[in-house]
């Protein structure tokens, strides 16, 4: 055997291969030079994909059409406001729409000049509520704000009630001139049109649940001085809200 300074320690690995000591060193060096961390900077910006912007006009389907149903105690109405319905949805939403007088329906629809995807479901919740009885500068309020809503619903869904029963709940929610009507709507910042059985609601999500408990409350037969104190304690908090 060789002096012990001439001697260089080996190892063996599973295969059986041998490496001396200082190739084991010079191992061991890279070893430590590959433990060093990356920058953050350059994580993740290997192979990322690169997606071309979405053109919104793409989204749009020119066939789409929206029908809408005109009650026929709204056709005066629709003729006296016909140049004032057609307007803001022509030329501010692009679409277009006509009067189907042999089907009684108003049809919108997608055209070349739309750039909105959303403007033919804006411009059908507008129609629609005009033709459920609200006026017009109401309606138009669904084009402009985002969080509008229209709720509908019965009398008999709240309870179920026949002949004078169910006038005199009528009465309950317009009450005398419409006053106890207009006071929840000034109340709560919504609109609110009786049409018979039928009620609708225009406003924003909280405010249509508010009026609507109100509104059931009258129906079930609590006195109009009562929900108007509830009308206080809940305009009050819409107004700390807001």
């Amino acid at each position: 055997m060789a002096d012990d300074d001439m001697m260089l320690m080996q190892m063996e690995d599973e295969e059986g291969t041998t490496f001396g000591a200082e190739e084991l060193a010079a191992a061991g060096e890279a070893g430590e030079d590959d433990d060093e961390l990356e920058p953050l900077e350059n994580v993740g910006t290997g192979n990322l994909p690169e997606f071309t912007p979405v053109d919104p006009t793409s989204l749009i389907e020119v066939e789409e059409v929206r029908r809408l149903p005109v009650p026929p105690h709204r056709y005066t109405p629709l003729k006296q406001n016909w140049e004032h319905i057609v307007d803001p949805i022509v030329n501010v939403l692009g679409l277009a729409i006509q009067m189907n007088v042999k089907a009684r329906k108003i049809e919108i629809q997608n055209c070349e000049y739309t750039t909105d995807s959303s403007a033919l479901q804006r411009a059908a919740d507008f129609v629609k509520a005009f033709l459920l009885g609200f006026d017009l500068d109401d309606a138009m309020a669904l084009l402009r704000l985002d969080d509008l809503y229209v709720d509908s619903f019965e009398i008999d869904d709240v309870k179920r009630l026949q002949g004078n029963h169910r006038s005199r709940a009528i009465g309950r929610i317009c009450g005398a001139q419409g006053k106890t009507k207009h006071t929840i709507e000034n109340a709560l910042r919504v609109r609110i049109v009786v049409a018979d059985s039928k009620i609708h609601i225009l406003g924003a999500f909280t405010n249509i649940k508010l009026a609507r408990r109100a509104v059931c409350s009258l129906i079930m037969g609590t006195p109009p001085g009562k929900v108007y104190g509830q009308l206080r304690s809940a305009s009050a908090r819409l107004a700390t809200r807001y």
